[in-house]
């Protein structure tokens, strides 16, 4: 049963380094959208590209409050969420298998 859970845990860690990634890019691309970046920069094209799929379906449901978009605070609150949640869930099962 060790493998089992070795694996549970291995998955519960990759699971939360992307979530923490996710995290980073998309805080990076509310910063980004509070100052006049230049958009032509490879890092300022990167993070658009990278978060603009997980942004685009929550900015198409939630119309802007008062000219400012709450889409990246969104994204970050449920990546929280899944790592509180998700990741925790399969670490403790991995500790329940060993």
């Amino acid at each position: 049963m060790f493998v089992l859970a070795n694996l549970i845990e291995a998955i519960a860690r990759v699971v939360d380094m992307g979530l923490t990634f996710l995290l980073i890019l998309v805080f990076g691309r509310a910063v980004i959208s509070w100052v006049q970046a230049d958009p032509y920069n490879p890092i300022v094209q990167f993070l658009y590209t990278a978060t603009e799929p997980i942004l685009r379906p929550i900015r198409r449901r939630l119309p802007p409050m008062t000219g400012i978009d709450i889409s990246p605070l969104v994204v970050l609150m449920i990546v929280v969420f899944l790592q509180q949640f998700l990741v925790e869930t399969l670490s403790q099962l991995a500790i329940k298998l060993r």
